[in-house]
Formats: C-alpha cells, structure tokens, sequence
C-alpha cells in the first residue's frame, strides 16, 4: 500500500515520511486511532515505504519488486501477527500451522478490507469463539525477527489487535521490543490502545491516527464510484470520520433517508397506531445496516435542526433541497429540550442495535418514546 492511496491526513503522512528520511524512525510504533481510521493502512504504507528501492520525498515508488511485493502482502520481510481463535493451544507446532492456514484468508481480509474491525475479521475468517494472540504466537514473532532480511531492508513485524494479547504472550515480547535486531520494525495497530499492558506502551513511540474528515470520505466514496455526490455529502456525516462506515451506508445507501426520519416523526407526533405498527414492519424489514443508517440519519436530522434554532446555518450539513423541512421542524415541533431527549433515545436504539436486540421491540419502542416526548 502506498501513502498516496490513503485519502487525506497529510500532516500524519508527512511526519512518518520524514522520520525515515532523518533517521529518527522508532524501532517500534503504535497506530492508534478510532475504528474505521487508516491506522492499518498507514503501517503498510510504511512498511513498504522502508523497502522501497526508489522511494521519493513523498511516498514509495509503487513499481519496484519490493513495492510490489508489498502491494500483494507477500513480501518475505513483512509479517503479520494477528489474533486467531482458539488459540489456546499448547503445541507449538499446531499453533503455527493454523497460522500458516490462515495467512492467505489474512492477506485477502486486509487487501479488500484495510479500513475494517475485529467483527469483520471474524466473518471473514470464519472464527466464531474469543479471540486472541497467544503465547505461542509471540514466540513465533520472536523465531521470525531472530533471522536476517531475505532482502537486505527493514525486518518489519505488523501487530495487529496487540491489546488482544494475554499477559502471557506479551511479556514474552518485552526483551525483543526493548532490544530488538538490527534494522527491525515493529508496527502496532490498536483502536483500544487503552487496553494495552503499560508494559507494552512504555516500549512504543505513539503515532495517533485521527478520523477522516467529511471531504476526504466523500473524495474517497466518489473516487471508488460507490455512489453519486449527493448519496456521498449525506453518508459522510453519517459515517462520522469512519471509512469503514462510509463504505457499509454506501452499499445500502437509498436518497429517501431523509424523507423516512421525516415520515416517521409524523407517524410519532399523530400517535396513529396503524401506522405505527406498518413503520415497524418496514423497520424490521431491512438490513441492519440500512437499520442503522435510519437512526443514524435521525440523529444527523436533530443534530441540523439544533443548528437552525442556534441560526449557524454555516455549519450545517444538510443539502439546499432538505433544510425548508429541517427548518419547519426546528421552528414549529422541536424545542431544544425535545432534541436532547430524542438524540439520547436516539442514540440507545443505535447501541442495542448493533447489540442484536430485536429491531422490532426496538423500533416500537423507541416510536412510543419519541411520542411521548414530541406531545
């Protein structure tokens, strides 16, 4: 993966960049930032970049045999550690055969996927009990960096997940990472860093991956072709500076979001059971995620209709065509007392959704509560 192909965070890219071309690279580097960031993508960047053989003041060259080596993720220098389940196993030998088994799966995840999270590894690699790197794992780590380059470059070990490493296997990883080979990379990709041994922070040099912004996600869905411009200014908000959720609304993106929120808070405020119960039927009848991207939109409409009550129209999102709704709503129904109330009922609905409640208790409820709240 080259630096280019990850849409924005320049100053992050530049940083990176040069360190290598100072000589002030640490020797181990944690990328942390939220779910959806480029912190993955950033690491393989950087690693392909320390083996480039042509690299230029801004990114590697992408046509050399070690770019392209890197591109498909089978560069002999590069390895991975990931957590796998069923870990717990005492044989060794077993341990680095499901590893092995899995590499491929591992490669295929990464390069269609470098924005996903631990739920979408587990689907794809089919892993259904807890996961986690064990001790055998971090032994396997240590065998690995003990042996020289194949190529001459940086030996580079990508973590991804460290903090699903057990107190076992990330002890045993202390010695090498406070005194590693010469010439190796550790690269650890966390988006709970918080859950790390202090032990482990203490011997990494942080490098914080922030959320993309709206334009660099609606540049990146429209570069993709995922959708139109018009889908991609109302999914960037949405997607609140993920790109993983951008891509997720994006494939169940439907223009009439907001005409939904705005039937829907009708249904709410007539309190008309029969079409209650036919919002709830709909409701259910969907994907989760286009489930999701229902309350998601609800709360970027409350979240536009506080902006026009405060009159910052500068600031709001929504497109010319959607705010004479956005105003009539803030103006003639909402208080902002009724805003909060709802954005926190709003905000409940999202969080036992993706928590597998039913979406039809789900739904009736919240209805009956947005009811109560709007009369």
């Amino acid at each position: 993966m080259l630096f280019s192909s990850i849409p924005g965070l320049p100053e992050t890219k530049s940083k990176l960049i040069q360190a290598i071309r100072q000589d002030h690279l640490a020797h181990a580097l944690l990328f942390h930032g939220p779910e959806g960031s480029a912190a993955l993508p950033l690491a393989l960047a950087l690693s392909t970049y320390v083996n480039c053989e042509n690299p230029s003041e801004t990114d590697s060259c992408g046509e050399c045999s070690s770019c392209q080596k890197a591109a498909k993720l089978v560069h002999p220098d590069v390895n991975f550690a990931f957590p796998i389940s069923g870990s717990s196993s005492k044989e060794d030998e077993i341990e680095e055969k499901k590893k092995v088994d899995i590499l491929k799966i591992w490669r295929n995840f990464v390069l269609q996927n470098p924005y996903g999270n631990l739920h979408d590894w587990a689907i794809s690699s089919g892993f259904e009990r807890q996961m986690s790197i064990s001790k055998a794992v971090a032994k396997q780590i240590i065998q690995t960096l003990s042996l020289k380059s194949f190529e001459g470059g940086y030996k580079t070990m990508v973590i991804w997940s460290p903090e699903l490493m057990n107190s076992s296997s990330a002890n045993a990883l202390l010695k090498i990472l406070e005194e590693p080979p010469e010439k190796t990379l550790f690269l650890m990709v966390s988006h709970h860093p918080e859950q790390l041994l202090t032990t482990i922070l203490s011997r990494t040099q942080k490098v914080l991956v922030r959320g993309f912004h709206d334009q660099e996600i609606i540049s990146e869905l429209l570069r993709r072709e995922l959708c139109s411009q018009t889908a991609a200014q109302q999914l960037a908000p949405l997607a609140d500076g993920s790109l993983r959720e951008a891509f997720l609304l994006a494939e169940d993106v439907k223009d009439e979001n907001t005409a939904k929120v705005r039937d829907w808070l009708r249904v709410c405020y007539s309190k008309d059971i029969n079409a209650i119960c036919a919002f709830v039927e709909e409701f259910a009848s969907l994907s989760k995620e286009n489930q999701k991207t229902l309350l998601l939109t609800a709360v970027n409409v409350l979240r536009e209709c506080l902006l026009d009550k405060s009159q910052l129209n500068q600031l709001m999102r929504t497109p010319e065509h959607e705010r004479d709704f956005i105003h009539k709503l803030a103006t003639n129904v909402l208080t902002t007392d009724k805003i909060n109330h709802i954005y926190e009922k709003v905000g409940d609905a999202h969080y036992h959704l993706e928590r597998n409640a039913n979406p039809k208790i789900l739904s009736l409820d919240l209805t009956f509560a947005v009811a109560r709240i709007l009369r």
